[in-house]
């Protein structure tokens, strides 16, 4: 058995396998960048090896480094985890020369399937069935473009080198290939360092299903059944279930039969999963469910099948690569329950899902009921470098329903402040009657996007809330009894009904708030410096008493472009004195591995340009300013 094992990887899946190798008696070393130097990963591992600046390029992507800290801290293996270089055969390769063990698959495995266009050519040769598309050598536009016009319409652009949602675009009509294809291009050469890309058919009713497959080094290959990863926003996923919702036991047998075969189609060993994309416009059916592509590592959403099979995955990782058979066979597993897992992310859903990052100075997560992964503390910081994931919360019950229930009643207490999240967006997902119904695409969200969206504002009843307690904590400043704020002599007039009036400010929204006047109110709320914080169905809202006087802060309505974030211009796609109309694309803003445009609030002249292709600019600088037109 593997005695050390070095974490080739930070936040919630470096705390993740630290758990379990603890538990197994290894001894764990974490490496970390300047940004991460008193991350939860950092401060949880036996040892910890800075191995750079804080952008991944200069440190987790540095390959060479890791190896070095992991020769120099005395570890025998290296855990990959997910993301960064997991999937990277080099990198593999290299641990390997280097003396150490790789907990992960074969280097000659994860480039056959690490590129999406070889892979599905030798799935297709394996008997596997494939989406309809072109994987072809010419990579010119023109090519491109024809290929997509014979396939026929909507299509979707992948990076061949892709994965987490990064470098996939939808094409509508021919219009609109050429842009849809530079972007796609421009974000995976930025995200895998390959620009080349794939065509397929954009199934109309998709469900994305995915199964867990494990190999060992004695040629044994089991699965360990399927999840629904449908549920998605920009091809990523966002709430897991398994097993998926509607699959009869036949179309199960099938799909997992082929998960399977394209294991052993390239000697696979070690944890992975083969993703599919199912027609779903009339129900599962293995007839109409074809492979898109195979990831050779753990996924983010294994602990719902980790929940329905009650294996530790990572622990059957370490004894895999230690040369140790599969704990189980096919017969030996079975499944149980039903587990959702959704993602809690440090971004905004009111403003466009824009990523939120600083200081954690409230972070209030479920205890004891539901399942929790995360890789930060209360105080830590949600840095503008990597992924703003802040946490997985996993339930699990005896069937969907309760799983369902269970998980929403945790996520609608989630307190985080002041960095925003997508705790009110999560809640009102797992509440809402079509995916109570299991009648997921994913195209959900985006048809369902309205009643997702949390209010911007608070309900009456958390502004009276909120008074009352601001009134209580402030009574000095208020004139209003300490014990009682309702009924300070502050209001009085003869004659005349009592009030109590309190000036309160949420957000940029204020409000004079009668403490006399409304019904009952009743909840939790927290005292952060001069915030105080309630949550009203998973929404995390600010409130301070008001204080007048003083300017407004420029907005895009005044046409100052500000950077909403920390970021990288990738492109600036307007000129000093050009006119642009409302919407218009202005610049192109990469943050947090997203891209984002920023657009012309109204039709108008540029007056004053200021960014730059290739700059780094920090939050709120301005960018552009338009002038309206006469």
């Amino acid at each position: 058995m593997i005695r050390s094992l070095l974490i080739a990887n930070r936040g919630e899946i470096a705390c993740r396998i630290i758990r379990t190798a603890r538990a197994m008696g290894i001894r764990t070393v974490a490496v970390y960048s300047d940004a991460d130097a008193h991350a939860l990963h950092v401060r949880q591992a036996d040892e910890a090896v800075h191995i750079g600046p804080s952008p991944s390029r200069e440190s987790y992507l540095q390959g060479d480094r890791i190896i070095a800290a992991a020769k120099a801290a005395g570890a025998e293996a290296i855990h990959p985890g997910y993301g960064f270089l997991s999937e990277n055969a080099a990198f593999a390769a290299a641990v390997i020369d280097a003396g150490l063990i790789w907990v992960g698959p074969n280097p000659a495995s994860i480039t056959a399937m690490g590129l999406k266009d070889a892979a599905k050519a030798l799935m297709a040769a394996a008997g596997v069935p494939v989406t309809p598309g072109y994987l072809g050598a010419d990579q010119s536009p023109e090519r491109l473009q024809q290929e997509a016009d014979a396939i026929g319409y909507p299509v979707l652009i992948k990076a061949v080198a892709g994965g987490g949602g990064k470098g996939m675009r939808r094409v509508d009509a021919a219009a609109d290939f050429a842009e849809a294809l530079m972007s796609c291009r421009r974000e995976a050469a930025s995200s895998f360092g390959d620009d080349r890309v794939l065509i397929e058919k954009y199934i109309l009713s998709p469900r994305h299903i995915e199964v867990q497959v494990f190999g060992d080094t004695q040629g044994n290959i089991v699965h360990l059944f399927e999840r629904d990863c449908s549920l998605q926003r920009r091809h990523q996923k966002v709430i897991e279930e398994a097993p998926a919702p509607g699959m009869d036991e036949a179309t199960r047998a099938v799909i997992c039969d082929a998960a399977v075969k394209a294991a052993r189609a390239v000697d696979y060993v070690g944890a992975g999963t083969i993703e599919f994309i199912a027609d779903a416009s009339a129900g599962l059916s293995a007839d109409r469910i074809w492979f898109m592509e195979m990831n050779t590592r753990l996924q983010v959403e294994h602990p719902v099948t980790e929940e329905i099979t009650g294996v530790d995955l990572v622990e059957w990782q370490l004894r895999v690569a230690s040369g140790e058979p599969l704990p189980k066979r096919q017969e030996d597993l079975a499944i149980t329950g039903h587990a959702v897992e959704v993602r809690l992310y440090a971004e905004d859903p009111i403003k466009g899902f824009l990523p939120s990052v600083g200081e954690l100075q409230c972070l209030r997560l479920p205890s004891g009921v539901i399942r929790v992964e995360t890789g930060v503390d209360e105080d830590d910081a949600v840095s503008p470098f990597y992924d703003p994931m802040i946490a997985k919360l996993i339930a699990h019950g005896p069937d969907r329903a309760e799983a369902i229930r269970l998980l929403a009643d945790e996520v609608e207490w989630v307190q985080v402040w002041p960095v925003a999240t997508n705790a009110g967006f999560l809640f009102r997902a797992l509440s809402h009657p079509g995916f109570a119904a299991g009648a997921v695409t994913t195209s959900f969200i985006a048809d369902h996007q309205d009643a997702l969206l949390p209010p911007a504002s608070p309900s009456d009843a958390a502004w009276k809330l909120a008074a009352l307690s601001l009134a209580d904590a402030h009574d000095g400043q208020l004139g209003l009894s300490p014990a009682q704020p309702w009924l300070a002599i502050a209001g009085f007039r003869l004659n005349q009904p009592r009030h109590a009036p309190v000036a309160v400010a949420c957000g940029d929204d204020v409000r004079v708030v009668d403490l006399w006047r409304g019904g009952d109110v009743s909840g939790g709320t927290m005292a952060i410096g001069d915030d105080l914080i309630l949550v009203e169905q998973g929404q995390t809202y600010g409130f301070r008493l008001a204080r007048f006087g003083g300017s407004g802060a420029g907005a895009a309505s005044d046409g100052a472009i500000l950077s909403p974030m920390p970021g990288r211009i990738v492109s600036v796609d307007v000129a000093q004195g050009q006119a642009v109309t409302k919407g218009q694309k202005l610049v192109m803003l990469e943050a947090m591995k997203m891209e984002q445009a920023l657009v012309a609030p109204f039709d108008g002249t540029v007056a004053d340009l200021r960014a730059v292709a290739g700059a780094q600019v920090a939050e709120g600088v301005t960018l552009v300013r338009v002038e309206k037109g006469a």
